[in-house]
């Protein structure tokens, strides 16, 4: 097994160097938030889909659109409104006269990269739109299913504190997002970086430094690294937790109306791989596992009233659990 982990670690060495390379691209433009560029690359890594949320002028977008052009990926970006219909992200079916038959027009879901912003702005029937690309990787239109080309990333960005005119998501939508991202302000000294780099003449740029086959081939290294048993009970005790509190000795059980999915397991366990080769190791440690922990639970953890009458939130709920659960 040591000789299997040394090789892989020699193959990803090369791929993690190009992965390092978008985020400092990503740091010409975005100042600060380091830590959420990362876990926004072990997600992509992770073949999984992002959930931004902060209030307004954070850069949620800039964020998007900066990822997407650090990478040889064709990119859309959907604004949800109120009076977006499904067709406008899946497309539809438009009639030729000149052929006197209906022809397929694609919406802009049919790209790599797909930043859907204040998607919450929408009803939940447009929301909905994404869920058979974000899971199945195709869209139906009319008739006919098509696949969409690989690799395929949704970002979704919503506000938190604007409630007037917003639609919060279906739990079955939210459940297909691997992670929940928060975006916060930024130190005072970044602030100062902010208005000295976009109030100069030029604004910043950046430029590809990744392949899309290279991206495919990370995705597919990422799935060979090596996680022990234990750890994939470690994970599976976390998420447990979230259902049964009280089995772990966590006195938590009046907070939560409904735990986490195993598809929080499942994305868990591939976000603490993308975190090992980030670091260049071809196996996990418990580290990797609590690293993004909050990120890929906290939506997934049904608050109940007595939460929300006190004012626990689900990161203080999963905080209780990782400092509860034995560590192997």
């Amino acid at each position: 097994m040591e000789k299997k982990i040394k090789e892989l670690e020699g193959k990803i060495k090369g791929y993690r160097e190009k992965v390092l390379k978008v985020k400092e691209e990503i740091n010409k433009v975005i100042v600060g938030n380091e830590a959420l560029i990362e876990k926004f690359l072990a997600c992509m890594l992770s073949r999984g889909h992002v959930l931004l949320e902060g209030v307004p002028g954070l850069a949620k977008t800039l964020l998007g659109k900066t990822i997407a052009a650090s990478m040889s990926l064709s990119f859309s970006r959907i604004q949800f409104t109120p009076d977006l219909l499904p067709a406008d992200i899946t497309g539809t079916l438009v009639f030729d006269p000149r052929g006197m038959n209906f022809v397929v027009k694609k919406g802009p879901v049919f790209a790599n990269f797909v930043l859907a912003d204040e998607i919450n702005r929408a009803p939940a029937k447009v929301q909905s739109a994404l869920l058979e690309a974000m899971q199945e990787l195709q869209v139906t239109i009319g008739d006919n299913t098509y696949r969409l080309e690989k690799p395929f990333f949704v970002i979704a960005t919503q506000n938190p504190i604007e409630q007037e005119g917003t639609y919060p998501l279906p739990e079955a939508q939210i459940d297909r997002f691997m992670a929940k991202l928060l975006v916060s302000y930024p130190e005072k000294d970044e602030e100062v970086e902010i208005l000295k780099r976009m109030g100069g003449k030029e604004e910043p740029s950046v430029r590809p430094v990744i392949q899309k086959d290279e991206i495919l081939e990370a995705q597919d290294l990422i799935r060979e690294i090596h996680i022990d048993k234990r750890l994939l009970k470690y994970i599976t005790d976390i998420v447990d937790a979230t259902r049964r509190p009280e089995k772990y000795g966590i006195k938590i059980k009046e907070y939560i109306m409904y735990g986490a999915s195993p598809r929080g397991s499942l994305y868990l366990s591939l976000v603490a791989k993308a975190k090992a080769f980030l670091d260049g190791r071809g196996y996990v440690i418990p580290d990797d596992i609590k690293w993004m922990a909050r990120d890929v639970l906290r939506h997934r953890i049904i608050l109940s009233y007595e939460a929300e009458a006190e004012e626990v939130n689900q990161d203080q709920l999963i905080a209780s659990i990782l400092s509860s659960v034995k560590i192997p």
